[in-house]
């Protein structure tokens, strides 16, 4: 039935025109002088629809010969996922585009038949509900028809949904690029071939076929539901019609023009259906075109001749005795140093040949959950913020991001990467540069927020790397906030779009610069980037890395986050960029930065090789029987998909036995035959490498290990110990590992995980509220014993910490000298009684600790000098490591953290020098 608001609105006439099957039908049969203006207009559609593409029958031989011929200069990539479209013969399918082209139609009607969906250029029928079209294709423009004039096929197609409510019809929305360059290219040759912002003419056309046929894209959007789209229009429309605040009082009107006042909103409803879906192909364009740009040299004056630098100028100026002609010129030489120069010549190079270089770099490259980056392009300014693994991370997401058809983002790239050859074509590629460290030089950050502020303020889609820079270990790094800031500040100057986080997890099963990593880990100066360590890179190419994965998280939208810390949006001045944020908006950027890390780890992906590697390094000399091998990865496997550690966390489905043979093909592991069953063992020299990739996947099963091992060395242990236990140290594992459970969801979620663990086998519950563990000849409790390895190693680093700081006395030692101390202790006990794994000692996960005492009150810092001071609760914390650490390592790591003031003295003096070195090979 059609609702009540329909019939009083589209079927006053009903009397008049009771066999009408369509709006322009209805129109030409008015006879009221009034309606002779629309009578016209519709008589005008009908003329253009029988000459042009509505009434012109398009034969079969015509289809297949035209579709021949374009299919040989044409080769269209397709652009993200096929629409699903249920097979239901009761539905009509008719796919929309914008602008009218023969070329347009058959490229259409070939992707159709390739794909196996509804046929294009095949006429639909449907005589029961008077549809009788000779192509399932809508044009929304036409170069013929007037501005006001609209697409006759769309109107019939409209008037049959109001007439027959049992009728069916799906738009499925379609874009077309014939190249995709989202500027004017300064070739006037390039202008006539690359699709942009201008419609195509006919010369345009043929120049796309036959020069840019290899380069054209075609995207099917998510199909649409005509009726429902006709319902919410007429919805929102009765909304307004009956809000007494915009509708006026009017005086009855006549017959006639009631017939006319119908038609008008007829024609009304038509219009707003076609600029809905007229806008909505613009900015799924605008998404994969990006925006329009002009060229660098112009963007560098709009820049230096903005207000906010002009302002910056004038104060640099003031404040160095300088001219401002100079100081415009040293700010003019900033803005050279970081802007992107993009060339979309240089995209297509790198499209092709990275395209090649992932096949003989990697098995493949697996993408999960972008579509929800694709439905927030078209509304919303991304800012994509993925983890830093490798320098790959830059090339490879951007890749991924284009090939899925939307628009490549500006990356901030260190200018270290600013080397010949590599540096320009990553300016005309992807990159803008930023200095490593540029504070206290007030110009150079205004000229950074400006444009950065520029690109947002543009809808330039925008990527970086909050943590700074590359992990060594595997694990996230503490969040930079430098960047995170800008973009706060930019939209608080006011910007077109609001601006969303893209957190994103990368994932490799093995590293390129993994040899480079171990050794700076343990100690040896950082390389610097050169054209020859470029050419050293290139030897590694015919080397198989296993595949690639990268997860996109959960969203964050920076609207959520400015009304929970009640920020102002456009609460700053938009010609300043040296307005400072208040302590909200600093402490909103502090809570976002840490959202970000949750994000990118809840997104991660359990690999093959980082799932192995949590296995095999958790085994005695990481070596075990395949059977057990198989059985523990199986076990984990298991746990992580029972309870997830998060919604996007993605476990890998290979099978137990082809994750071993996966392993044996990268080299990392290796088979040794053995009469009473083979042994899987990491192979030589790899145990540092792959605690790279365990360290990946860490926090998806360490609380899992915490209980594991609480209960494991205890043999049985009483619920509410372990509770205060797991709660005391958690704060800790959190900071480190960027865990994102609350404190107050921390009960139920420890719950949840020995009730998995129960079921499991790997617990036993007794009555009273006692865990214990399994029969110690048991095969369960040889898997207990290996979950409960991985979280051995934090707990060594907190104790040596505490034990240091006991030892050494309140009031004695600084943060740097706490940290700086403890990674050689820890280098030293590594070598010495562990496995030689430099991630042990990592200087990060030292300094991230103190942090944690520091912000938990149980350290304070002297805000002047940096010296630590505490009481006896640090002993409290150190009590709780006799429930999972053996007494004889605790008393090694005792002895270890003992040290004279001797010692004490010719550590930090080394140290020290170590350090003036370093900083005068950087100068």
């Amino acid at each position: 039935m059609i609702p009540r608001f329909l019939k009083k609105r589209f079927l006053k006439a009903s009397s008049a025109t009771p066999t009408d099957s369509s709006v322009a039908t209805k129109a030409t049969t008015y006879h009221a002088k009034d309606a002779d203006q629309a009578v016209d207009i519709y008589a005008d559609d009908d003329k253009l629809a029988s000459t042009s593409y509505s009434k012109a029958p398009i034969s079969q031989i015509y289809r297949k010969l035209s579709g021949k011929a374009l299919g040989v200069t044409v080769k269209p990539k397709l652009l993200g996922e096929l629409p699903k479209l249920a097979n239901d013969e009761q539905t009509l399918t008719f796919y929309v585009l914008q602008d009218y082209s023969r070329s347009n139609s058959i490229l259409i009607d070939l992707q159709t038949s390739e794909y196996q969906l509804p046929p294009a250029l095949v006429g639909v029928k449907d005589l029961a509900h008077d549809i009788d079209e000779n192509a399932a294709i809508i044009f929304l423009n036409h170069p013929k028809a007037t501005d006001d004039q609209l697409s006759p096929r769309l109107a019939r197609l409209v008037a049959a949904t109001l007439q027959h409510p049992d009728l069916n019809i799906r738009l499925v929305p379609v874009s077309i690029l014939w190249g995709r360059a989202p500027e004017k290219e300064d070739s006037l040759f390039k202008l006539l071939m690359t699709d942009n912002w201008e419609d195509p003419s006919i010369t345009k056309q043929l120049f796309n076929i036959g020069v840019m046929g290899r380069d054209t894209f075609v995207q099917f959007h998510a199909p649409q539901d005509l009726r429902t789209i006709v319902y919410n229009q007429l919805n929102d429309d009765s909304e307004e019609a009956d809000n007494p605040k915009t509708n006026k009082p009017q005086q009855a009107a006549s017959t006639n023009t009631a017939l006319v006042a119908t038609f008008d909103a007829n024609r009304e409803l038509l219009r707003n259906l076609q600029y809905q879906l007229d806008l909505y192909l613009d900015k799924q364009r605008a998404s994969m075109l990006g925006p329009d740009l002009s060229d660098r040299r112009n963007l560098v004056d709009k820049l230096i001749y903005s207000p906010a630098i002009k302002h910056a100028i004038e104060k640099e100026a003031s404040d160095t005795g300088v001219s401002e002609h100079e100081a415009r010129d040293v700010a003019r030489g900033y803005a050279n140093e970081m802007v992107n120069n993009y060339s979309y010549s240089i995209i297509r190079v790198f499209e092709r040949f990275l395209t090649w270089l992932w096949t003989q770099l990697y098995d493949g490259v697996e993408v999960h959950h972008f579509e929800r980056v694709r439905e927030l392009a078209t509304d919303h300014e991304i800012i994509y913020v993925p983890c830093h693994r490798s320098h790959v991370d830059y090339l490879l997401l951007s890749y991924v991001i284009y090939k899925r058809g939307l628009s490549i983002p500006y990356v901030a790239a260190g200018d270290n990467l600013d080397v010949p050859v590599l540096g320009p074509l990553l300016r005309g590629a992807v990159a803008f540069y930023i200095r490593r460290s540029f504070r206290g030089n007030a110009l150079y950050t205004a000229v950074l927020r400006e444009y950065m502020h520029t690109l947002i303020s543009r809808s330039t889609p925008i990527e970086y790397f909050i943590e700074g820079g590359r992990s060594r270990s595997g694990r996230l790094l503490p969040p930079k906030m430098g960047m995170l800031a800008m973009t706060v500040h930019s939209q608080l100057r006011k910007t077109n779009k609001p601006v969303v986080f893209i957190p994103t997890y990368i994932g490799y099963e093995r590293i390129m610069e993994g040899g480079t990593y171990i050794g700076e880990l343990k100690g040896k100066p950082k390389e610097s980037e050169s054209v020859v360590g470029l050419l050293k890179a290139t030897k590694k190419i015919e080397r198989i890395f296993g595949n690639v994965h990268l997860s996109f998280g959960t969203p964050l939208h920076l609207s959520d986050f400015l009304q929970k810390f009640e920020v102002k949006a456009d609460s700053l001045p938009a010609d300043r960029t040296d307005t400072p944020l208040d302590n909200k908006a600093s402490a909103m950027v502090d809570n976002i930065g840490v959202k970000i890390m949750q994000h990118i780890n809840k997104a991660a992906v359990v690999n093959p090789v980082s799932l192995l590697s949590l296995v095999l390094l958790s085994a005695p000399k990481a070596a075990l029987d395949e059977d057990i091998c198989r059985e523990q990865i199986a076990l984990y496997q298991g746990i992580a998909r029972s309870l997830p550690y998060a919604d996007d966390t993605v476990v890998t489905d290979m099978s137990p036995q082809d994750i071993i043979d996966y392993g044996i093909k990268l080299k990392l592991i290796e088979r040794i035959p053995h009469i009473l069953g083979d042994i899987i063992q990491v192979a030589g020299k790899q145990a540092a490498l792959l605690s790279y990739f365990r360290n990946n996947i860490l926090h998806v099963f360490i609380l899992l290990s915490f209980l594991a091992a609480l209960v494991a060395r205890n043999g049985r242990i009483e619920r509410s110990r372990l509770d205060n236990i797991v709660s005391q140290l958690y704060p800790f594992l959190q900071g480190e590992l960027f865990l994102y459970y609350s404190a107050q969801s921390l009960q139920a979620v420890l719950n949840q995980k020995i009730d998995n663990l129960i079921d499991h086998g790997l617990i036993v519950e007794l009555e009273d509220g006692v865990l214990s563990a399994p029969e110690t000849n048991s095969s369960r409790y040889q898997q207990l014993q290996v979950l409960a390895t991985p979280i051995e190693q934090s707990l060594e680093r907190y104790f040596m910490t505490l034990a240091l700081l006991a030892q050494q006395g309140s009031g004695n030692l600084t943060e740097s000298e706490v940290v700086d101390l403890c990674h050689l202790l820890g280098q030293r006990l590594s070598v010495l009684y562990a496995d030689d794994i430099p991630d042990f000692f990592d200087r990060s996960l030292f300094t991230s600790f103190v942090n944690a005492l520091i912000r938990l009150n149980y350290v304070q810092k002297d805000a002047e000098t940096g010296v630590l001071s505490f009481d006896q609760r640090i002993n409290n914390i150190a009590h709780h490591a006799k429930y999972i650490l053996t007494p004889d390592m605790m008393q090694i790591l005792q002895q270890v953290a003992s040290l004279d003031d001797t010692e004490i003295t010719h550590a930090i003096t080394e140290i020290s020098n170590k350090k003036q070195r370093k900083f005068g090979r950087k100068r």
